[in-house]
């Protein structure tokens, strides 16, 4: 056995006995000849998994996103690839376009059935359709940790990314200070997301409720609009058609913010309607600038991706104890647009 084997191996054992402060884990524990968690629901790696750590084989680390085909996933990607170069792993962003959830779990399941993966993450569009396989794969002794969107309750053994609720107060919050000195008693403000069915649409729009808690201002929404830019921008429109009341504008995400930025910058009431959103696309920079958009929040997707594999590659190779890494939440206004990284 190689001194850097033996080192592994030392640290798999150490990991014995370090306990998991985190949801649905317990202690983890050496592989044994089945792997998967033990009766007392530990979590024990995987044989197969254990022996290419061994082995010293590149780690085969796989990001499963709810809709890759999203810009929000580009960034992601970017920090993925940068962290596979740097750590010497095998890395690839997989699932279904469209986020059709079902879709997202049958290839989750291919993965822990051909044995085709050393480490997981998974960002869900629907985290009760995605609680089942995260126990799979946990019980397959394979490490498994959410990323981007949250999946509470379920056996995942860390969060990497910004905290949702968080992050809708804090937005809620940052409109009443851009609306001070206004009348807003009884005024609107409304809000869009593209899922409003997602776990982390319900999450960030709790937030947003309770930051408004106590305003005077009546919350509309949040209101669907879905993925496709055109078709989001009708929904945008048809929903503001006819309301005299609103003072304020919020999107949950990258996209239904830009399709109600371009609402509110085509209506002329960008001087008179505070808006606020989240992340930090061309586009979206493009309003700020303009001054459409009063700001925009972004959650660091780059960094999502980058310590998503980190996190995994760590407790792999070194036995590092996984814990959850909030990614922030930076807000972006006109006064520091020059300086702030754009995400797609």
């Amino acid at each position: 056995m190689s001194p850097r084997t033996l080192l592994r191996s030392l640290a798999a054992s150490t990991a014995a006995a370090a306990a998991l402060a985190l949801t649905g884990c317990g202690a983890v524990t050496s592989a044994d000849a089945s792997g998967g968690s033990a009766d007392d629901g530990s979590f024990q790696l995987a044989p197969y998994i254990q022996q290419r750590v061994d082995d010293d084989k590149p780690l085969r680390i796989k990001l499963s996103y709810h809709d890759p085909s999203l810009a929000f996933a580009t960034p992601i990607a970017a920090g993925m690839d940068k962290a596979g170069k740097e750590l010497g792993a095998e890395v690839q962003l997989i699932g279904p376009t469209g986020g059709d959830a079902g879709k997202q779990v049958s290839e989750i399941q291919t993965l822990i059935q051909q044995k085709a993966v050393d480490g997981l993450a998974v960002s869900s569009a629907s985290s009760d359709a995605l609680k089942p396989v995260i126990s799979q794969a946990y019980k397959a002794g394979i490490p498994i940790i959410s990323f981007n969107t949250d999946n509470p309750d379920s056996e995942q053994m860390g969060f990497v990314g910004q905290d949702l609720k968080g992050s809708g107060k804090a937005q809620a919050e940052q409109l009443l200070k851009e609306l001070a000195g206004q009348d807003v008693n009884g005024k609107s403000v409304v809000v869009f997301s593209v899922d409003t069915g997602a776990g982390w649409s319900h999450d960030r729009f709790s937030g947003f409720e309770a930051g408004m808690a106590g305003s005077g201002l009546k919350v509309v929404g949040p209101v669907n609009v879905g993925n496709e830019p055109n078709a989001a921008y009708n929904t945008v429109e048809s929903t503001m058609s006819g309301k005299k009341d609103v003072v304020a504008v919020a999107g949950l995400d990258c996209c239904s913010t830009t399709a109600a930025a371009k609402w509110v910058a085509g209506s002329g009431q960008a001087d008179s309607i505070i808006m606020g959103g989240f992340d930090l696309l061309t586009q979206t920079a493009e309003y700020i600038d303009r001054g459409v958009l009063d700001f925009s929040i972004s959650q660091n997707p780059s960094e999502q991706g980058y310590q998503a594999v980190k996190v995994l590659h760590d407790f792999l190779t070194a036995g590092t104890e996984i814990k959850g890494v909030d990614t922030g939440a930076q807000f972006i206004t006109a006064d520091n647009l020059g300086s702030a990284t754009v995400e797609d």
